[in-house]
């Protein structure tokens, strides 16, 4: 099962040498699959994407994404791009720059509508209960969405425990993803 590393700002702050040491740290502890640089906030996002790609380059194998941002992901040679949900009409932009592209959903139908559009990946959220994120969907759920779809599916939403890992690996999700497990 493939892992997938999120991060964010109020685990890896902005500040960028501290930035790095943490997602070098997490990296090297949990040895990721994917990496995503998120922040929804930071003024200088395409400066710490840098930053985030150059940790990245030293891990053989780990995809590097950025969030929402395709021309700059594009720019900076991330392997991919990680849309919001809203984003769906980016899908084939980002497909021509060469981008491998994930997207969040939040129901089968916009699993169907990503895998249509040429997603190569989805995250379907929230599986577990995530402070914020609305009624957990529950393993049961995520594995009809896996059976019922043909894209590779990332488990998101409160996966902290090894255990919960069990329960996404026995869905037959592609894998799962996380802030917390992997900080």
């Amino acid at each position: 099962m493939k892992k997938y590393l999120i991060t964010s700002r109020e685990h890896y702050t902005d500040t960028p040498a501290v930035f790095r040491a943490i997602l070098q740290e997490s990296i090297q502890k949990h040895l990721p699959d994917f990496a995503l640089y998120r922040d929804k906030h930071n003024p200088h996002y395409a400066t710490q994407s840098e930053h985030f790609l150059d940790v990245c380059k030293n891990f053989y194998g780990l995809k590097a994404f950025l969030h929402q941002e395709y021309l700059l992901a594009s720019k900076l040679g991330a392997t991919g791009v990680h849309l919001t949900s809203q984003q769906s009409d980016d899908i084939p932009k980002a497909k021509a720059l060469n981008l491998e592209v994930i997207i969040s959903t939040h129901s089968l139908e916009e699993v169907l509508l990503a895998e249509k559009l040429g997603a190569d990946y989805v995250t379907y959220s929230p599986i577990f209960s995530t402070p914020n994120k609305g009624e957990p969907k529950g393993v049961k759920n995520l594995q009809e969405v896996v059976e019922k779809s043909g894209i590779k599916i990332f488990a998101l939403g409160g996966i902290v425990h090894e255990k919960q890992c069990l329960h996404v690996r026995e869905s037959g999700a592609y894998g799962f993803a996380s802030i917390r497990y992997f900080y």
